[in-house]
């Protein structure tokens, strides 16, 4: 049986002054606080949405 990867994403830059769409793309990410790190499967959705905010997080694989 196949083993699904998973992203490991830290919240690393405010997004005071950003968009609200970035915004609500870090909140629905999972994130609560900044420094926070969520662990999320890898699937498309999530690189997109990982993508969008690419410049406010940092991304390892696990």
């Amino acid at each position: 049986m196949a083993k699904t990867s998973k992203l490991r994403i830290t919240w690393v830059k405010s997004s005071i002054g950003y968009s609200e769409d970035q915004k609500a793309t870090i909140r629905a990410l999972g994130f609560r606080r900044l420094g926070q790190s969520v662990e999320r499967p890898d699937s498309p959705p999530i690189r997109g949405m990982v993508h969008k905010v690419r410049h406010l997080v940092e991304v390892e694989e696990i």
